[in-house]
């Protein structure tokens, strides 16, 4: 008898995203809470620092009791670190950008990934990419111009680093496709975190340490989603082509607004409605249109 499953594999990995886009969305808007209440921006640096030592040691000791794994193995294998690299890049053209952008800009400008994310997995992994989908993501990208109005954004080549962030991203995306499997993925977490933490703590020397003990239950909050956004990052890739999944990172710009409302009292803009409902309907329509083709239950 056929084993039947809730979800196939494709909508298990467009969920992990959207899942994966929440957990990230959270955890900045926490980071930036914890900036704000210190009232110096160089503390982001302090934040992520510390962040990354709860979150690093979350992974390993889950490696080490209940994975049981050789930590010296990890840590030895490169392509681990190639791809943690590119989550460092990512994260130092992201943060800078965020330093000194508005926070809603950095991230709708972050959200080129996706277009860049289907034209690398078409180029370089070789995924077939219908004339439908690409119209999907060209409607999800169109609604992320509505979000970000263009018409009222002067020109500044800042916005060169979340777009940059974005190219990043994509390639972090494929490398990670090149190595993830359904064994490793606690393994890939470890490193990124790991290079995460080295970093951030290499530049937190040649910054003055701001941080409050009121903000360390953030901190730590911020580290578990951090810890679960990572995670499902890896597994998105795993479990779905990198074509499919990434109108579901368009979901980002839903939470940010939600967030930015929650936290920071930024009411969506009329733009930000409109664009938010072009981004549902392209992902909307790529999980309708692979169910047509028999690739989705």
């Amino acid at each position: 008898m056929k084993r039947k499953y809730i979800f196939s594999p494709a909508i298990l990995g467009i969920l992990f995203m959207i899942l994966s886009q929440f957990s990230f969305s959270l955890n900045d808007s926490l980071v930036k809470l914890i900036v704000i209440e210190s009232s110096n921006q160089l503390s982001l640096l302090n934040t992520i620092f510390i962040r990354g030592l709860f979150t690093t040691l979350v992974i390993l000791l889950y490696i080490k009791i209940v994975e049981r794994k050789n930590l010296i193995t990890i840590v030895s294998k490169i392509p681990y670190h190639k791809r943690g690299l590119y989550e460092v890049l990512t994260a130092i053209c992201f943060l800078s950008g965020l330093i000194l952008l508005p926070f809603a800009e950095v991230y709708t400008l972050l959200m080129t990934n996706p277009l860049f994310v289907t034209i690398f997995a078409f180029l370089f992994l070789k995924e077939k990419v219908g004339i439908r989908r690409w119209i999907a993501i060209t409607v999800g990208f169109i609604g992320v111009l509505i979000v970000i109005n263009p018409n009222q954004v002067n020109f500044n080549f800042l916005y060169i680093l979340p777009i940059m962030a974005a190219i990043f991203l994509t390639i972090r995306d494929i490398k990670t496709k090149n190595i993830a499997n359904d064994n490793n993925s606690f393994e890939i977490i470890f490193i990124t975190s790991l290079l995460m933490t080295v970093f951030s703590g290499f530049g937190s020397l040649f910054s003055e340490f701001t941080l409050e003990f009121k903000s360390l239950f953030k901190i730590i909050l911020a580290s578990i989603f951090l810890s679960i956004a990572y995670l499902l990052s890896v597994l998105t890739v795993f479990y779905a082509p990198l074509s499919l999944t990434s109108s579901a990172r368009y979901s980002v710009i839903i939470f940010g607004i939600f967030f930015g409302y929650v936290f920071f009292d930024e009411l969506p803009t009329i733009n930000m409605i409109i664009g938010a409902l072009f981004i549902i309907f392209s992902g909307l329509f790529v999980i309708q249109r692979e169910r047509k083709l028999g690739k989705t239950k």
